[in-house]
């Protein structure tokens, strides 16, 4: 999954571009409100880490923003954790989520994994899908007859937006915008490649290929 994290605070940017992408994370970065609400609104994000006090424009202007623009992607805002008003403001102008800094890393992660299942329509507690279940903690796939099978960050990342997208055509743009980051290398081949490598552990016939369309993850 692609996320935007906009925070100022170069050092706890650093900390959460790091554990973000060893969780399976994609993340583009804005230490500004201006440049922040540019990417949110012009690239396709899973999630937004939003902090409110932002040089340039103060985040709660952003999110305002972006809602105006029809903006839809699901926001978690950072607040100071004594600023109830914050978090309210926030609410109100349309953030999905809050957490109040400082915070706990595996709490933030648990926090992006429930808004993006929501976002996509996923209500359940975890992520499964005609038999196969994924690990999200572990990044890897327990299939149906309950054998493991260990996943490459790359692989974690493709087979999740599948199955969040399960019954869905998506196509090989479409998913290279939400598995891979703005400054990825994104060959016209990488997808098929990393199709026919989770094939070979998840099986032949999970992954449909829709000539000229893109790839299908049935419900079956």
């Amino acid at each position: 999954m692609r996320l935007l994290l906009v925070e100022d605070d170069l050092a706890l940017a650093a900390e959460l571009q790091k554990a973000l992408k060893s969780s399976g994370f994609v993340l583009d970065h804005a230490a500004d409100g201006v440049t922040g609400e540019a990417l949110g609104a012009g690239e396709p994000y899973d999630a937004i880490v939003l902090d409110l006090g932002l040089p340039g424009r103060p985040g709660l202007t952003v999110l305002r923003n972006w809602r105006v623009r029809g903006v839809t992607t699901p926001v978690l805002v950072l607040t100071a954790r004594d600023a109830w008003h914050e978090r309210v403001d926030g609410l109100k102008a349309g953030a999905d989520d809050y957490l109040g800094k400082p915070f706990h890393m595996e709490e933030l992660i648990a926090r992006l994994n429930a808004l993006t299942r929501r976002a996509a329509g996923n209500l359940r507690s975890g992520l499964e899908v005609g038999g196969v279940c994924l690990d999200e903690d572990l990044q890897r796939v327990v299939l149906a007859d309950g054998s493991v099978r260990e996943l490459t960050g790359t692989e974690f990342r493709l087979l999740r937006y599948l199955m969040l997208n399960p019954d869905r055509i998506l196509s090989k743009t479409r998913i290279i915008d939400h598995v891979y980051d703005l400054e990825a290398d994104r060959g016209s081949n990488l997808i098929e490649v990393y199709v026919r490598r989770l094939r070979e552990k998840i099986g032949k016939d999970r992954i449909q290929t829709l000539r000229g369309q893109g790839y299908l993850f049935p419900r079956r």
